[in-house]
């Protein structure tokens, strides 16, 4: 039997030992609920849609929270996005639109292995992880007349969440 969404996160959440507040089990849906990396301000949008009350402080403070406890991933930036995948995977980023995909781990394999090691050898560094980031253009960006002449700002929107 599969758990839904809102049990899932109250499970991960109880299991940390965290208060099962509304807020908190909401942003944690969100975020597992999307594979679009979303930035605080889209996931405030969202649980505001369930919690029209909820300030982007609680938003940020719970989105701390839980990737100190690890149940998300923060990636960072300009504008720091965030991860439900707790899996071993890596990105690729569009350059026109901005768009974030999760790219599986073991794609990259065994050849991310080879390299570290590699890189390991050459320098004298241990190296503990790795990840590696892909940028180009997504399938929309590269068939979208639009999307390859109009200005980046505009191009960039073009996947972002509403």
């Amino acid at each position: 039997m599969r758990t839904n969404p809102k049990q899932a996160a109250a499970a991960a959440l109880r299991g940390r030992g965290l208060r099962l507040t509304g807020p908190r089990q909401l942003v944690l849906e969100v975020v597992r609920g999307t594979d679009t990396h979303p930035t605080a301000e889209w996931v405030h949008g969202m649980v505001r849609r369930r919690l029209p009350r909820v300030s982007l402080g609680t938003v940020y403070r719970n989105l701390r929270l839980l990737v100190a406890q690890g149940l998300v991933k923060e990636r960072p930036g300009p504008h720091a996005r965030f991860d439900g995948n707790l899996s071993e995977h890596h990105h690729f980023t569009c350059t026109a639109c901005g768009r974030m995909v999760d790219v599986a781990g073991p794609l990259a394999e065994p050849q991310s292995r080879a390299l570290s090691a590699r890189v390991a050898a050459l320098t004298g560094l241990r190296i503990t992880s790795h990840r590696i980031e892909f940028y180009g253009r997504c399938p929309s960006c590269r068939t979208s007349p639009a999307r390859r002449s109009g200005p980046a700002g505009e191009r960039r929107r073009a996947h972002r969440p509403a």
